[in-house]
């Protein structure tokens, strides 16, 4: 195998677990508006990803430095044309981040539901816009000759481009929803649940129709059998929360959310972006990589670190895998000393 092609696999490899991972993330970020009903439950569900949200947000940057340095044109195009949804992006990254950080700072109530009004921000707006660009990327976007963008923001909101986004911002509520019932005890576990059950259904009916439209635009075997793959599993993630089942539960929407990316990068390749003008001008794992030498030096790097960082994260996932409930947040958290 090709290195290019080995690092075409490697940023998909990245992206998956980006978007597994922190795709629970937004999704308990967007249900603290709509699942807590109190300042307890609501400790309740940032705590659930209160130790792993900012390392989960590594592999997006892992991704956007492999991109950079394994295929240059790639990175230069997409953030040229996709500028205003990146930037878009890292602004409410940030904001989220602060949100987190900043919510308990003092124990005004109107101070926290500001900085709750920030998480909620900063879980909505990158859930939707991945789905956008990820969708764009595939669908294609106006590339010319010289390897330039040079259509404009109208051009990233097809139809096609904001049903992807539809698709993420829920499969990722549910995908959170999943994690807090695995997460939790109590009442906020039973809510939890049939939110997830109710916001499934609307899930699974967009995700059927991207994939349907997905495979009719490309055109490939693989791409109908991993849409397959991601519908069964998401239906299977809803049986097992339907159960009680919350370990299988956050498998099977883990795994729906992994084919999904998974279905989106094989109809990307061999190319990493698609262009919209003519097939001819389309970035290709060849035309946007860098040197061989470049390549080379990158896996022997990759090869070495990247267990490292994965049994790193593996071991944090480990150590705080108990189940949590209002029960563990104390009184005092409700006068200003949290």
């Amino acid at each position: 195998m090709e290195l290019t092609t080995v690092w075409f696999v490697v940023i998909a490899f990245l992206w998956v677990g980006y978007l597994v991972l922190e795709g629970f993330d937004f999704g308990v970020g967007m249900l603290t508006a709509v699942l807590a009903r109190d300042e307890k439950e609501r400790r309740v569900l940032l705590n659930t990803i209160g130790p792993v949200w900012d390392g989960n947000e590594v592999w997006l940057i892992v991704a956007g430095g492999a991109t950079f340095a394994a295929f240059p044109e790639w990175y230069a195009t997409l953030f040229s044309g996709f500028y205003l949804p990146l930037f878009l992006i890292l602004v409410a990254l940030i904001v989220r981040a602060v949100g987190f950080e900043y919510r308990g700072k003092r124990p005004d109530m109107t101070w926290k539901r500001r900085w709750d009004g920030a998480i909620l921000f900063g879980s909505v707006v990158p859930a939707l816009l991945w789905g956008v660009a990820l969708a764009n990327i595939v669908h294609g976007v106006p590339i010319d000759g010289d390897k330039e963008f040079v259509g404009s923001l109208l051009d990233l909101v097809g139809p096609y481009a904001l049903l992807g986004g539809l698709v993420t911002t829920s499969v990722f509520l549910v995908h959170g929803a999943v994690f807090v019932a695995l997460k939790t005890v109590g009442d906020i576990r039973e809510r939890a649940q049939r939110l997830a059950l109710r916001a499934g259904l609307v899930a699974a009916v967009l995700t059927v129709v991207f994939v349907v439209w997905t495979g009719l635009d490309v055109g490939k075997d693989a791409v109908w059998v991993l849409g397959a793959t991601c519908v069964v599993a998401f239906a299977a993630g809803l049986v097992a929360t339907r159960r009680s089942l919350d370990g299988w539960a956050f498998t099977g929407t883990a795994l729906a959310v992994a084919a999904l990316v998974v279905m989106l990068f094989v109809a990307l390749f061999p190319s990493v972006m698609v262009s919209s003008i003519d097939p001819a001008w389309d970035l290709t794992t060849t035309n946007a990589a860098s040197t061989p030498y470049t390549l080379r030096i990158m896996t022997w790097s990759a090869a070495i670190f990247t267990p490292l960082v994965i049994g790193y994260q593996a071991w944090s996932y480990w150590v705080f895998r108990r189940r949590i409930g209002v029960h563990h947040i104390p009184d005092d958290v409700l006068v200003g000393k949290d």
